[in-house]
């Protein structure tokens, strides 16, 4: 591709390409060759918008991408207005309608491959737009009396993994749809487990034998 080609090839579309690839693969597995194909490039077009290469392009398309978690997250907390319920829902479908996060593999494995200032950056700019975003309506909600929540940031952070790990689900796991699969969740967080104790639990099977 000639200098003008390069040039028209529309920045979003080579983010949105590549986002697509690092999302399902990950950092590593990923080059900027297959990235060019599926463009309908060569990889060396790749580097009009980013010098940097692939480094440079992951840290890109990670950043639009969390910066897009972020302001989706707000928008639907405040859509679902003070319901607790209605606001983890509204996250929660919002997480499946994108591409996995996969934070696991994000801090184990891609992060490691890039520069630790930058791998940094992401880290934290992920904290603040993700999973704060969680976490302050369930501090609200605590606060309100609503819930008790004694550790919104530990909540916060199950509730996400929990909801992306449902991106990974076989099709013959799924219950409905991966959303109704998320209400349930929901449901199952909000009321507790009601754990009893092994004493009752044993009481209980003793009461059923009679």
């Amino acid at each position: 591709m000639d200098k003008q080609g390069r040039e028209n090839l529309p920045l979003e579309r080579v983010l949105d390409t590549a986002e697509h690839f690092f999302s399902y693969k990950g950092y590593a597995s990923v080059t900027l060759r297959e990235i060019g194909q599926a463009l309908g490039v060569s990889h060396a077009s790749l580097y009009y918008h980013f010098p940097g290469g692939k480094e440079a392009l992951f840290i890109a398309v990670t950043r639009r991408g969390i910066l897009r978690h972020g302001e989706a997250l707000k928008a639907r907390i405040e859509k679902a207005g003070d319901d607790i319920r209605a606001q983890l829902l509204e996250a929660s479908e919002w997480l499946l309608s994108q591409p996995p996060l996969d934070l696991i593999r994000m801090s184990q494995s891609d992060m490691p491959n890039i520069d630790p200032l930058e791998a940094r950056k992401l880290m934290e700019l992920m904290h603040e737009q993700v999973l704060l975003r969680l976490q302050g309506a369930l501090q609200r909600a605590d606060e309100e009396h609503v819930i008790h929540c004694a550790n919104p940031a530990l909540v916060a952070g199950a509730i996400v993994g929990m909801v992306e790990s449902f991106h990974s689900t076989p099709p013959f796991a799924i219950r409905g749809t991966l959303v109704d699969m998320a209400k349930e969740m929901i449901e199952i967080l909000l009321r507790g487990l009601e754990y009893r104790g092994s004493h009752q639990t044993e009481t209980g099977r003793n009461h059923e034998c009679s």
